[in-house]
């Protein structure tokens, strides 16, 4: 049986929570426009940051984080920033005496962005020790942004957001995201599991989308295998505050984990956790 828990997290100063929200929002606000004004619009294209199809760079993508970090580093001078396009401002990813740090992804579902998509957005996330502070997505698409601080919940436009207590696996949508690589030996075994509970699966193409959808209640449960910090830490954010439940790869409670992430309403997390575990399974290799 799996013990579901939430990890406790140090109280945030409410001032720089404050603080936090409304620049982030204001960022959030920003990147929408922008986004909304020039996807599927013809952007040039810039070289691979990496062996990945989903490694696209954008000019858009490049102005953003520009942008993002000349506000942060007005208003937080203290607090390094961490993003796709460039190194964090000390160098050191993730290093701060303060003990906090901003992750940006400044074009989620950039693919899906250049194609002309409408699944795409901006995502900002203050994280300390403890995990997630802050988080904010904008999603051009749809004109919402999508906001959470630390004990203060998860609103949507300003209007607050919180998963229902029962939310069974059955029938709900299921959003996953492929290892960067596009391998996931067991999702064969993942599908024909879902489908037996008559969940659909979909694979949005923006880890961050995928990560609202659980906690805007529009899907029971998101299963990332592998993905970036910066593209993830905001949707958590927003996930843990509506009441989802955020495990590792083992079924372990974690506020932003590695190497691979469940999110899930708590009725549901047992079902879909048992699913990526045998998959899991299944696609290891038989001993010789």
């Amino acid at each position: 049986m799996t013990v579901l828990y939430s990890r406790p997290a140090q109280p945030a100063d409410p001032g720089l929570l404050s603080r936090a929200l409304e620049v982030g929002g204001r960022l959030a606000n920003d990147a929408a426009e922008v986004i909304a004004a020039t996807a599927d619009r013809g952007c040039r294209v810039g070289p691979n940051t990496g062996a990945h199809l989903y490694d696209w760079v954008t000019d858009t993508g490049r102005t953003l984080e520009r942008h993002t970090r000349r506000v942060l580093a007005a208003e937080f001078p203290d607090i390094p920033v961490v993003g796709p396009e460039y190194s964090s401002d000390d160098g050191a990813p993730g290093a701060s005496d303060t003990g906090y740090r901003w992750l940006v992804a400044p074009v989620d579902g950039a693919a899906n962005y250049l194609a002309g998509l409408p699944w795409y957005g901006y995502s900002l996330a203050l994280l300390d020790d403890s995990g997630p502070v802050v988080g904010v997505i904008s999603d051009p698409s749809r004109a919402e942004i999508y906001a959470a601080a630390r004990g203060r919940g998860t609103r949507v436009n300003g209007v607050p957001v919180q998963l229902p207590e029962q939310i069974a696996a059955l029938g709900y949508p299921v959003c996953i995201e492929l290892a960067r690589d596009g391998g996931w030996p067991g999702l064969p075994r993942f599908l024909g599991l879902a489908a037996s509970a008559r969940c659909g699966v979909r694979m949005l193409g923006s880890p961050a989308l995928a990560i609202a959808q659980v906690a805007l209640g529009h899907a029971v449960a998101a299963v990332l295998e592998d993905y970036r910090e910066w593209e993830v830490a905001a949707g958590l954010a927003l996930a843990l505050e509506a009441g989802a439940v955020v495990l590792d790869r083992s079924g372990r409670p974690d506020p932003v984990p590695a190497g691979g992430l469940l999110v899930a309403a708590p009725s549901a997390t047992s079902d879909v956790l048992g699913w990526w575990q045998a998959a899991g399974v299944e696609a290891q290799p038989e001993a010789s």
